[in-house]
């Protein structure tokens, strides 16, 4: 399956991408066969677009004025799942007892992006306290104190700090709101959806995500989150992540500005205006104009929430 999507890659001008280290051993229950690699990722070869524009005739996305250019960079194919993140917690990091070192997660294009010493204090103050912060809603929450039913499932009730250190602790970083911008869009394709193709369409039904349908009664493709990957391949982006609209939104390195805080921009991120963090992508409970590409929300970064989780982001 790599194979042929590299070929596709290949076929569509972008140039042949090296073979990606698998990394250590990693929980094998993620995707539509339940049997993938839960930390696989992707490279996504980088380019020029335009952040927050698709071209649907709805025009709903139209403006051209932010454009941005990325480096080449690996984007994990699946949102964290909780057997991926249970390992993290049974390490005894992201704690303020054990926290990430000022520095660490920095993107070697933006300066100043790694983690600060003042954040630590944001993060739980033991691993016990991280286990409790993880029960933030006792309807739909995917964590569970013992391994059950929930390893495929996203984690989600994890706070801006909690998923940064985990990004550290994993060999990655937060993605900058460009970045995920980007894959989600097919970089210069400027999809509106991750799986539109042409770039213009706009169709979206519970075989390509996991979202809210309707408003007057609430209905859902599924009560609450569904296995990371479920919806592959149909679902996935240009360059293979899967998820990147539904299911839960995720973070990302950004503080939230509107518009945004540079007009042109090449590896940036919005470390400035942080009393609010972005995160991207539609969830199970959302409606399909939040899965956009293009669509922006924000939150206070201590927010835990049943419908935010994350994925990281890779140096090449």
């Amino acid at each position: 399956m790599r194979a042929l999507w590299l070929a596709g890659l290949v076929a569509c001008g972008y140039p042949e991408l090296p073979p990606i280290d698998e990394g250590p051993a990693c929980p094998a229950n993620c995707g539509e066969s339940g049997q993938d690699d839960c930390c696989a990722s992707e490279m996504v070869p980088g380019n020029s677009f335009f952040r927050s524009f698709d071209p649907a005739t709805d025009g709903m996305f139209s403006n051209m004025n932010f454009p941005a250019t990325v480096e080449n960079f690996r984007f994990d194919t699946y949102e964290v799942s909780v057997g991926r993140f249970r390992q993290f917690v049974e390490s005894g990091l992201g704690t303020q007892e054990d926290p990430p070192v000022a520095g660490d997660g920095e993107h070697s294009g933006i300066a100043n992006s790694g983690w600060l010493s003042s954040f630590t204090a944001n993060l739980p103050a033991d691993t016990a306290s991280l286990v409790a912060s993880l029960h933030c809603d006792p309807d739909i929450e995917t964590w569970t104190d013992a391994p059950g039913n929930n390893e495929a499932q996203p984690i989600n009730c994890v706070s801006w700090f909690v998923a940064f250190a985990f990004c550290i602790y994993d060999g990655g970083y937060l993605p900058t709101e460009a970045e995920w911008n980007f894959a989600a869009s097919g970089g210069p394709q400027q999809r509106a959806f991750p799986w539109s193709n042409p770039p213009s369409a706009t169709d979206v039904d519970c075989s390509f995500a996991n979202y809210r349908i309707d408003v007057p009664s609430g209905m859902q493709c599924k009560q609450g989150t569904t296995i990371v990957g479920s919806q592959s391949p149909k679902g996935d982006s240009l360059f293979g992540q899967a998820d990147l609209a539904g299911n839960v939104w995720e973070w990302v390195l950004d503080g939230f500005a509107d518009p945004y805080a540079d007009m042109n921009c090449t590896n940036c991120a919005n470390l400035t205006d942080v009393g609010s963090r972005v995160f991207r992508g539609g969830g199970f409970s959302f409606l399909a104009n939040n899965l956009r590409t293009s669509f922006r929300n924000f939150v206070i970064p201590t927010s835990r929430q049943n419908f935010l989780g994350m994925r990281c982001a890779r140096r090449p």
